[in-house]
């Protein structure tokens, strides 16, 4: 039984929950549907946010809003969560996670940081970019780039996902919501509903997200280089 099941028969203010019975519905072959939380996007709902984890807790697999793109995330170490995402967005061995931090104090339980490095990131965060570091052996093999070891790491400035952090209690494993074939990520819930509402636990909608990912920033080097420019500015490079 998925997360979304277990918890299918919660209702609340806020949240939409599909009346289609997925053990019946022909289209989808028994697939179960997603939840839709409508969450507030600067005081999210307390009682949607608890809700959400709950179903991460699960095991579940939720797309949610940033400060950049929608992306979908799961709980650390779930890995038949992380094998959804690799499913959706049909993603190599190489492909680097992304761990979603409250802030710069979880960031070293995951990563290994350096003075020069956390100089940087004290400036940075939160904000819209993703930070290539080391991992450390808190963070699974499975979700580390398998030839260098090393893991995305995120402090998005948006009050939802703050929320979710403090709720879980754990960082979010996290990937951009790109679906294959796509230039640009989803930037609206009701379309990711319509487009993954068997392939998610829950969809949260806390209005339309940017289609600029974030910026990618490769801090292994002296200086860090700019893998992608993206909605994070790059003015702090030094000449720049």
């Amino acid at each position: 039984m998925t997360a979304s099941s277990k918890l299918s028969n919660q209702r609340d203010s806020g949240a939409q929950v599909s009346k289609v019975d997925p053990r019946t519905d022909s289209r989808f072959n028994g697939a179960p549907m997603s939840q839709f939380f409508e969450i507030h996007p600067v005081s999210p709902q307390p009682r949607l946010v608890r809700r959400a984890v709950a179903i991460l807790r699960e095991g579940g697999l939720i797309a949610y809003p940033t400060d950049s793109c929608y992306a979908l995330g799961c709980q650390l170490g779930e890995r038949d969560a992380l094998a959804r995402i690799g499913r959706i967005r049909m993603i190599d061995k190489e492909h680097n996670y992304t761990l979603v931090c409250r802030d710069l104090s979880e960031i070293s339980a995951y990563a290994r940081v350096e003075n020069a490095q956390f100089r940087l990131l004290k400036m940075l965060t939160p904000g819209p970019y993703t930070f290539i570091l080391r991992a450390t052996n808190e963070v699974p093999r499975r979700m580390q780039h398998p030839k260098r070891r090393t893991i995305g790491i995120r402090v998005p400035d948006n009050s939802i996902v703050s929320a979710l952090l403090e709720e879980l209690g754990q960082p979010i494993m996290s990937s951009t919501l790109m679906l294959p074939g796509n230039e640009i990520p989803l930037t609206a819930a009701l379309e990711i509903r319509e487009r993954l509402e068997h392939d998610v636990d829950v969809v949260i909608d806390g209005g339309v997200c940017s289609h600029v990912p974030t910026t990618v920033v490769d801090m292994l080097g002296d200086p860090p280089k700019v893998l992608r420019e993206g909605l994070g500015p790059v003015n702090w490079r030094s000449g720049t």
